[in-house]
């Protein structure tokens, strides 16, 4: 029996998504994607003999692209960053609020809370918006990677998304700036068998190259 979600339950329509997953083909027709081969004595997967999600023998990633490295979604983040934060920039200083304006008789709170909300709302919005359409933001599609379901491969939906959008810059936004963004992002580069940084483990994502 299919797993795949119902027309109209609010996910991706299982035809509509190029990037998920099919089924594995029939036993003999000798494609490289079939279903993974039984567990040996010496743990079956390179990725480890189960899904941590599910408790499952079989690995998530199988017949799905390779893991995009660590170093590239680095680079890809910060392309993002500098995008979104430029804007960021323009609009505060359009309406003349920056979140260093401050002297030592009138500390600009307000002004710096006004900042703070507008760059998480906007860097939300930014990876919301394009990873539900593509799983790719633009600095992931100009690097070849996108983000995917861990379960199916399929592009997330608007709910993952924001689970992981919402994890990765509220912190930023708010409080800890680049240090959040290089503990969530850098967690990845240490994470196995899945390279996962927080906010993937939180919306139970990954993202894989393209390329």
């Amino acid at each position: 029996m299919s797993s795949e979600p119902p027309p109209g339950s609010g996910q991706q329509p299982p035809d509509d998504d190029p990037f998920r997953k099919q089924p594995p083909p029939a036993e003999g027709s000798g494609s490289p994607y079939s279903a993974p081969p039984p567990p040996s004595s010496h743990g079956g997967s390179p990725y480890g003999s189960g899904d941590p999600y599910g408790g499952g023998p079989a690995d998530p990633l199988a017949g799905m692209p390779p893991l995009a490295p660590s170093g590239r979604r680095t680079l890809a983040r910060i392309i993002d960053m500098i995008l979104v934060g430029v804007v960021v920039w323009l609009i505060t200083w359009g309406f003349g609020v920056s979140e260093y304006d401050v002297d030592s008789d009138n500390m600009q709170y307000g002004k710096s809370l006004a900042q703070s909300a507008l760059a998480a709302v906007l860097y939300i919005a930014y990876d919301t918006v394009l990873i539900t359409r593509s799983g790719q933001t633009l600095g992931k599609k100009w690097l070849g990677m996108r983000v995917a379901n861990l379960d199916n491969g399929s592009t997330p939906s608007v709910q993952s998304t924001l689970t992981r959008s919402a994890v990765l810059w509220i912190p930023f936004a708010f409080c800890c700036a680049c240090i959040w963004t290089a503990i969530s992002g850098g967690w990845s580069y240490f994470d196995k068998p899945y390279k996962q940084g927080l906010h993937d483990k939180a919306a139970k994502t990954v993202v894989v190259s393209t390329g």
